[in-house]
């Protein structure tokens, strides 16, 4: 600058360096604001990943409630056709004791009529004077009967307590078993959820991140290009290899999972809303994705998994994840579905 002011004063008015210097400045003040644009543009991408993937992880809980609610949806039925049994015993208890009371009532009028006949024959001795030996031997009956009648009286009544007892027996059996029923269900439904969740974490680590194969809710879906081509149910090679994965996955799955959980993983087909071409292999897409579904189940038991353990299900067209009428749509909807769920 001070050299800038020296060649200034000598040659009058050069404003050549000062305009440089203002230039620099300039151009040193955008640098900086372009600097912090891009320091925050980096930032908000790294909140903006952070917000996608905490709703994704909320996503995999709605999904995993809606299937603990359905779950301890049987469990309740279950429960409730217990309790309803449990009633109808108690109905029947109360019944039998109902009868002992009214055979109790009855003895007891009866026992009233002997004593009131003792009594009116005492009072016939007192007045006659001369007491035989058959009114004695009468009394001595008559007594014998009441006695005898108190102790099927004490008897009946010792019956009704019992009653009375088995009744609060199985009222308490009742609550216990409900609430025994009810934590049973939560643990199972906790186990199967743990299950699934490793399952589904194994199948995504195996299969690798694959464009064409995606968790939604608690199904684990493939492109049905995967395994098949076009109209067709037979597997491709390809497709075989992936299977090989799943089935390793599966039995590795059911050494793990105790055998007093009721489990199976149900293989779901589905096709596009497009119809079949008349003349071909299959008259609707009903058959063809039922066909599909029973392919990879056939497959699955010739690696080795329990047949017991699986279920073909076809839905043909009507069960989309897309309803539009774009390519993009209908390759979505072709799919191969696996839900591990109770049996």
């Amino acid at each position: 600058m001070a050299l800038a002011r020296m060649r200034r004063g000598e040659s009058g008015m050069n404003y050549w360096p000062g305009f440089v210097d203002a230039l620099s400045t300039l151009i040193l003040g955008i640098i900086f604001l372009l600097t912090v644009f891009v320091v925050v543009q980096f930032y908000l991408q790294q909140e903006v990943a952070g917000k996608d993937t905490a709703l994704q992880r909320l996503n995999a809980q709605i999904a995993e409630l809606t299937n603990l609610l359905s779950l301890e949806k049987t469990g309740k039925a279950d429960l409730e056709s217990q309790l309803a049994q449990l009633s109808a015993t108690l109905s029947t208890t109360e019944g039998e004791r109902d009868k002992f009371k009214g055979i109790a009532e009855t003895v007891s009028a009866g026992v009233e009529a002997v004593q009131g006949k003792a009594v009116t024959l005492t009072d016939k001795l007192q007045n006659e004077k001369k007491i035989s030996s058959h009114a004695l031997a009468q009394v001595e009956v008559l007594n014998q009967q009441i006695a005898a009648l108190r102790r099927q009286l004490a008897a009946i009544e010792t019956a009704l307590d019992a009653s009375e007892q088995k009744n609060k027996q199985a009222q308490s059996h009742i609550t216990e078993l409900g609430q025994r029923l009810n934590i049973a269900l939560a643990q199972k439904v906790q186990e199967l959820t743990k299950y699934r969740s490793d399952f589904f974490g194994k199948l995504r680590q195996i299969l690798g991140n694959r464009p064409d194969m995606r968790i939604v809710g608690d199904r684990f879906v493939l492109q049905s290009e995967v395994f098949f081509d076009t109209g067709k149910a037979d597997l491709k090679p390809e497709g075989d290899a992936e299977l090989d994965k799943v089935a390793g996955a599966l039995i590795g799955l059911e050494q793990q999972i105790p055998a007093d959980i009721p489990w199976v993983l149900r293989v779901d087909g589905h096709t596009d809303v497009r119809p079949i071409t008349p003349g071909g292999q299959f008259n609707s897409n009903w058959d063809l994705s039922a066909a599909r579904a029973i392919s990879v189940v056939q497959y699955l038991i010739s690696k080795g998994v329990t047949p017991k353990r699986l279920v073909a299900a076809g839905f043909g067209e009507f069960q989309p994840i897309d309803t539009g009428t774009t390519e993009d749509a209908y390759r979505r909807n072709r799919r191969i579905e696996f839900k591990l769920t109770e049996r």
